[in-house]
């Protein structure tokens, strides 16, 4: 399958309301507005195709790197590719996809996590912390997290909402797996008050570091 004929399938699948909501959440017009579903049904039916994903990916349409990501191969994706497709992204879901379905396995992943959690790009420090906030819930090896709850405090009110989304994850997940540092990051939280009052909807637990470290604790117990 080319680039065009992914295209006039994505463009045969797209309907106005997932438009809608996309464009609501800050996705720009380079959208057919899919849905994940029918995304993920594609990318079952092409299967595995690594030039066509580089290919999607370059494109630069929403849906299109969606499928991308689906489709590519992530070990044959070299540190230095890895890096310029993190700091090209302009959509945090597209980003989150990347880190789930490519970064989290990836054998450079920890060479590119120490790198971008002192980068300056936006995306680049989301993907950073966010391969730490899942270093932390698998044990932190080699984190010092005293040091990490000391960046977090300092500096996270005035980070891009883009990376304080995972640094709160990392926070949160500091406090969940961690107990000796668990008062801090709660206090922590308290301090910050980000997500505080943030919308949830039943039955879902709130991104409030605070909230979310003593639900998830008390389900440990």
């Amino acid at each position: 399958m080319t680039v065009n004929e992914v295209f006039e399938q994505l463009k045969s699948l797209g309907n106005e309301k997932t438009r809608a909501i996309n464009t609501k959440n800050g996705v720009g017009d380079n959208q057919f507005g899919v849905k994940m579903g029918d995304i993920r049904n594609l990318a079952k039916k092409i299967k595995v195709d690594h030039e066509l994903g580089l290919a999607l990916w370059e494109t630069g349409n929403f849906d299109a790197r969606q499928l991308a990501i689906l489709i590519m191969k992530p070990k044959q994706l070299s540190a230095e590719e890895l890096d310029r497709m993190v700091k090209s992204m302009d959509y945090a879901y597209v980003a989150d996809w990347f880190n789930a379905y490519i970064l989290k396995d990836h054998p450079e992943k920890e060479a590119l996590r120490e790198a971008w959690m002192v980068s300056e790009n936006k995306w680049a420090a989301r993907s950073g912390w966010s391969l730490t906030a899942g270093k932390i819930a698998r044990g932190a090896e080699g984190l010092d997290l005293g040091k990490l709850l000391d960046r977090i405090e300092t500096e996270m009110a005035a980070a891009p909402p883009e990376v304080q989304w995972t640094m709160n994850t990392a926070l949160a997940n500091i406090g969940i797996y961690h107990p000796e540092h668990r008062e801090r990051a709660i206090a922590i939280g308290e301090k910050l008050g980000l997500y505080r009052d943030y919308p949830v909807s039943r039955g879902c637990t709130s991104p409030f570091a605070p909230i979310w470290i003593n639900e998830m604790v008390s389900r440990q117990g």
